[in-house]
């Protein structure tokens, strides 16, 4: 037996927060019956729907996907553009991205149906280490690379600190390679970094997403997790 709000957030239909609040507002019918109480608990064999919609009984899955740049990280695009699900077609379930990769950004981005874990991991307030490799000009500086790793004033506020290191310097062409791992989410984030400090972002890839990491697959490639991957992420956001 699973306490509703938290089957509605697994599904996906919203965060556990929101998920109470459609409770709450009568929205919410176990077995026919409206619920409006937060402690109800349902067991597989309950039907439940949110306005009327019987929620789907998909399995969980978990993928780790390389996404290529020139793809969109969302479900659909109203643009007609690529997205990273144009890639699970042979999936059944219906997954959609946690988080997102820029459309000029590539490498690892996790592609889930557990809303309940997609809405943790998205959260603020979890620090979750997310490790890129960029390519920039001109070659930082010392005082540049100390300002990545203490902290960028951007308009959104001081970023926090960071790991940096310098990987590569091809002083004839003027360009260099940095490792950045960062915990925060903001929008355009690394990028953001490297223009307040004057520095052109010629490619970004996220090589790491916390534990995970891209070995052994290319661009366009993906692969499912290992059940004890989904545990190590289970656990690490339980408190989140």
């Amino acid at each position: 037996m699973e306490r509703l709000q938290k089957v509605i957030a697994r599904a996906g239909i919203a965060s556990r927060r929101k998920a109470e609040q459609l409770i709450l507002d009568g929205r919410v019918q176990v077995n026919g019956a409206t619920v409006k109480e937060l402690g109800t608990k349902v067991s597989v064999n309950d039907k439940v729907t949110v306005d009327g919609v019987p929620l789907d009984k998909e399995r969980l899955v978990y993928y780790l996907f390389y996404k290529p740049t020139g793809v969109i990280s969302s479900v659909k695009d109203d643009r007609s553009r690529t997205t990273v699900v144009d890639f699970f077609k042979h999936v059944p379930e219906r997954i959609f991205p946690v988080g997102r990769l820029d459309y000029d950004t590539s490498g690892a981005l996790l592609l889930t149906n557990d809303g309940e874990l997609a809405n943790k991991l998205m959260h603020p307030s979890f620090e979750f280490d997310k490790t890129y490799i960029v390519n920039v000009n001109p070659i930082p500086t010392s005082d540049q690379l100390r300002q990545l790793a203490t902290g960028v004033r951007l308009e959104d506020g001081m970023t926090a600190k960071a790991r940096v290191q310098l990987l590569i310097s091809d002083k004839e062409k003027g360009t260099a390679s940095v490792q950045l791992t960062i915990h925060e989410g903001r929008n355009r984030q690394v990028r953001r970094m490297f223009s307040a400090l004057h520095l052109h972002v010629r490619k970004l890839k996220r090589e790491r997403y916390g534990f995970l990491s891209l070995n052994g697959l290319h661009p366009g490639d993906s692969r499912e997790l290992k059940p004890h991957e989904v545990k190590t992420l289970m656990h690490e956001t339980r408190h989140s």
